[in-house]
């Protein structure tokens, strides 16, 4: 084991190797300041364990653009949320430089010969630092809260320039191949779409040049509702006494707080049976938002907010196209009405289209080989990821020594490289 030295970042700031800067304040960057496009803000809501989350970001134009020029960021800065999020940060890649911090937001910025911004993101990334955070942030305050003093108190590792970068690269070798994933995911998920709507939206299915129209849609083609053509099983919350995080049990999900883009994340377990969704059912919230969907990829234990749709003849992979273009504004059902909540009878009486069993046949056996390409993607992410966080701790705080190493950098980390060169010799 190597022992890194350590610098608090309040010692870099004040030679000079770092500087800190606040958001803008509620005066600079007020509501009525963001427009529907333009430069990109980010809040605290868009940062991420080591990156920012595109979800739900605002804007700004020219004009408050420029007023912020202080506030633009910068490849490889560091921005924190300063309320609730205080473990969490993001590192700005060069597709986002150029965007602004939100006034939630504190950035972290690095000049410095002896530093790669990267290998501290990576540092911020460990549980310890972020245990840290958060007992230091949280100390006598009801929501843990981030500002430039506790920034400076951080201690943070300094190896050798060269053995940050060989740990970066070890490390960026694994979020390049689960970028990579996500790039293929994305690219089998609009496939899947887009063959669900040119069929059952725009309806040029198969054989349709042939098929006779009444109203613009094809004759044989039935409206039911939900409950025809799929089961519920409606969530029910077991007692939190039988709530777990060292998995005992099936995975627990209470509603869309662990829901990802597709799959939901396992974060709590529960010890006893309750309701349950079976494996490849869709997940369908229940309360606000209403509408919003994943799929179980095993067995778990659903919660109130929750209810497990199940199409009768297991075409499944249609059933959650079918919910997913039909409820693409969340918390709308029906003809235009606004739910906090929906039960079973609500479920059941939503209208849809019912096209012939054959019709839908088709579909399932081709999208449902795309949606088992995306589950196995998702899958190597998993393990790709599980072994990262193994080696994330035993690297940085040298119980895994690399110096001994020839390590080939990933793509992603040449243009840093050729720009620390730069700067080195500026």
């Amino acid at each position: 084991m190597i022992d890194f030295p350590i610098v608090k970042i309040g010692e870099l700031i004040n030679s000079g190797e770092a500087k800190i800067q606040t958001g803008p304040f509620g005066t600079q960057l007020k509501a009525s300041d963001y427009s529907a496009h333009g430069y990109p803000v980010i809040n605290v809501r868009n940062v991420g364990f080591g990156d920012i989350r595109s979800e739900n970001l605002e804007f700004i134009d020219d004009r408050i653009a420029e007023k912020l020029a202080s506030h633009r960021l910068l490849h490889n800065d560091i921005v924190f949320g300063r309320k609730g999020a205080v473990e969490r940060h993001g590192l700005i890649t060069e597709a986002q430089e150029g965007w602004y911090q939100g006034s939630d937001c504190l950035r972290l910025r690095f000049n410095s010969s002896r530093i790669n911004p990267k290998f501290i993101s990576y540092f911020f990334r460990t549980q310890a630092h972020q245990d840290w955070m958060m007992a230091v942030c949280a100390f006598g305050a009801t929501m843990a809260s981030l500002n430039q003093d506790i920034v400076k108190l951080i201690n943070v590792p300094v190896p050798p320039l060269d053995i940050q970068n060989k740990i970066v690269g070890l490390l960026s070798a694994y979020d390049d191949l689960i970028e990579n994933n996500k790039r293929r995911i994305t690219l089998l998920e609009n496939m899947a779409e887009e063959i669900y709507r040119e069929w059952f939206v725009r309806f040029r299915f198969p054989g349709w040049q042939e098929a006779e129209f009444e109203k613009g849609l094809p004759v044989n083609w039935q409206t039911s509702g939900l409950g025809q053509i799929a089961t519920f099983v409606m969530g029910q919350s077991p007692k939190s006494e039988f709530y777990n995080r060292n998995r005992d049990g099936l995975p627990f999900h209470q509603g869309v707080g662990t829901f990802g883009k597709r799959f939901p994340a396992h974060e709590v377990y529960c010890s006893v049976t309750g309701r349950e969704a079976k494996a490849g059912d869709v997940l369908f919230s229940v309360r606000a938002p209403v509408g919003r969907l994943n799929l179980a990829l095993e067995p778990m234990v659903i919660g109130r907010g929750l209810a497990a749709v199940r199409h009768h003849r297991g075409c499944q992979s249609y059933l959650y196209y079918l919910l997913s273009t039909a409820f693409t504004n969340e918390d709308i059902i029906g003809n235009g009405a606004i739910f906090n909540a929906v039960g079973k009878n609500e479920l059941r009486s939503f209208k849809v289209l019912s096209p012939p069993d054959e019709l839908v046949d088709a579909f399932e056996k081709l999208v449902k080989s795309i949606d088992e390409q995306i589950a196995g993607l998702i899958r190597q992410n998993e393990v790709l990821e599980k072994t990262k966080n193994q080696l994330l701790p035993r690297l940085i705080s040298g119980k895994l020594s690399v110096e001994n190493l020839d390590i080939e950098f990933p793509p992603s980390m040449h243009n840093d490289q050729s720009d620390r060169a730069d700067e080195a010799a500026a």
